[in-house]
């Protein structure tokens, strides 16, 4: 390949119509000419709920969810084929494709009702439809603008371990098949249209990357691949310094590090999967986050370094949907083990942990998960605990979901005096009452915990004592006052066609 590779992944808002995946296909025909492209495609807007939805009524013994389920794919890919393609003889040879995988996946939910039980296996074979759908009907409408493609399966490519429902990708393996399936159809002028979320294991057994794994997928490729960087076309311009639901004048980030990327994305910043940097920050490879519908505008770059602040802090954001355990007592104190044996529970559990942060005298323990992983998190604490699995009681184990996180990011936080001091400072005035706080060691996040009532004001508080609002600063130090005109965007950005920003705000959901 004599030409750069990039990799474009579009999400499900992206690829959420006939309209919407033409335009993706357009932007991809665009950077064609100049540089070898992988696409890697979300489900249609809407279709990986209805997925899962369907698993889960087919597990409690709805034997009709099969049907309706096959019937609203079948009624919405088929009305979407007939607007991409005008040729009748390829329609009719790809609508059979479309009919095998929605009869696939319609059958597979008439099994899980009849046996009334939905592994997590399963669920992961069902709920990666709609990205095998979408590859086909994108890779058509670039067949139809005259541009090579082939839909690829991600799971002839990305291998992982097994944990179902969130499966790691292991980079040896993945690489070596990335380079021969992938590398011969670029070498033969194909635009490889890769199903994102979804992979397998080195048996082949079908597994997903999590919730909103696409972006995971891109990224994975691009290092596999060598890219020189990865675009990830959503539905929104680029990062912003907080979510633009709580704090309106939030403004765009022209560049952020990896570092700060991961923090905001891990704190709720829906715009990036959490685990997206991960397989790119070591090869140095830049993402960009762009907007499909208003593809002109530059984004934001995540690379190496990013644009720093006088002040320190660079965005805000925030978590919702959380829920704060405390275990705790005086008969914890002095005993050395509580807190593996703690974590070793909510390890069981398969829970996430946000936030920690301990009592210095010892007798209690708090932390933050998702809510979603509340109830089996608290079942694991009493079984380790009050039923005596281990050679000690808590007085308490105590559960409070009507709290949210927010994060403080900045990678100039790190030996800037005074930050903490004007944050909490601030939030003092602002009558927000702290809850709990942690700061991680790279010393380029302050987080903490208050009431979920309060998020709203202390996200803008925030915001506001920083003046986030009004961008790097034109005397900030060395490198912080280059502006949006200064970042080299992929050629891509000067030839596809602009459209109107979504009313979308914050990065779009699978």
């Amino acid at each position: 390949m004599n030409r750069p590779l990039q990799v474009m992944k579009f999400g499900g808002t992206s690829v959420g119509s006939a309209e919407r995946i033409r335009k993706a296909a357009e932007i991809v025909a665009a950077a064609t000419p100049e540089r070898e492209v992988v696409v890697v495609v979300s489900a249609m807007a809407g279709v990986t709920n209805s997925l899962v939805d369907a698993a889960h009524r087919s597990a409690g013994g709805d034997k009709g969810a099969a049907e309706k389920l096959g019937h609203s794919l079948a009624a919405k890919h088929k009305e979407t084929l007939a607007a991409l393609v005008d040729d009748a003889a390829k329609r009719d040879a790809l609508q059979p494709q479309l009919d095998a995988i929605i009869e696939e996946v319609a059958n597979r939910c008439r099994g899980v009702a009849w046996l009334r039980e939905l592994t997590p296996r399963t669920l992961d074979s069902i709920s990666g439809v709609g990205e095998r759908l979408s590859a086909r009907l994108m890779a058509a409408t670039l067949e139809s603008l005259g541009v090579r493609s082939e839909a690829v399966e991600a799971t002839e490519v990305i291998v992982t371990d097994d944990a179902h429902g969130g499966a790691l990708p292991l980079d040896v393996e993945t690489r070596g098949r990335a380079q021969s399936s992938l590398v011969p159809r670029l070498r033969a002028g194909v635009v490889p249209v890769v199903t994102g979320y979804i992979a397998a294991t080195k048996d082949g057994a079908p597994t997903t990357l999590g919730r909103g794994g696409s972006d995971l997928s891109a990224t994975i490729l691009g290092a596999a691949l060598d890219a020189v960087d990865v675009i990830i076309w959503t539905d929104v311009d680029g990062v912003l310094t907080a979510d633009p639901r709580l704090v309106p004048d939030a403004t765009l980030l022209h560049e952020v590090s990896y570092n700060e990327a991961a923090e905001l994305a891990f704190f709720g910043a829906k715009v990036l999967h959490p685990s997206t940097l991960h397989p790119v920050r070591r090869r140095g490879i830049p993402v960009w986050i762009r907007n499909s519908f208003s593809p002109d505008t530059r984004g934001t770059k995540i690379g190496p370094d990013g644009q720093p602040t006088l002040e320190g802090v660079k965005a805000v954001t925030a978590m919702r949907e959380v829920t704060l355990l405390t275990v705790g007592g005086p008969s914890i104190i002095g005993v050395p083990e509580v807190a593996a044996w703690t974590f070793a529970a909510t390890a069981e559990a398969r829970a996430r942990i946000l936030l920690i942060s301990q009592a210095s005298s010892q007798d209690d323990i708090c932390f933050v998960i998702h809510s979603a992983d509340s109830k089996r998190t608290v079942e694991a604490l009493r079984r380790t605990f009050l039923l005596g699995v281990r050679p000690i009681e808590l007085d308490h184990i105590n559960v409070n979901d009507k709290v949210a996180i927010v994060a403080v990011v900045g990678d100039n936080m790190r030996g800037t005096t005074g930050v903490a001091g004007r944050v909490f400072g601030r939030l003092g005035r602002e009558s927000v009452n702290i809850i709990a706080i942690a700061q991680g060691s790279s010393e380029n996040n302050i987080s903490f915990i208050v009431d979920a009532h309060s998020l709203q004001r202390a996200v803008a508080a925030i915001h506001d004592e920083f003046h986030l609002e009004k961008g790097v600063p034109a005397n900030a130090p060395e490198g912080a006052s280059r502006i949006a005109s200064a970042i080299a965007p992929p050629p891509v950005a000067h030839t596809a066609p602009a459209l109107p920003v979504s009313a979308a705000p914050r990065g779009e959901k699978r």
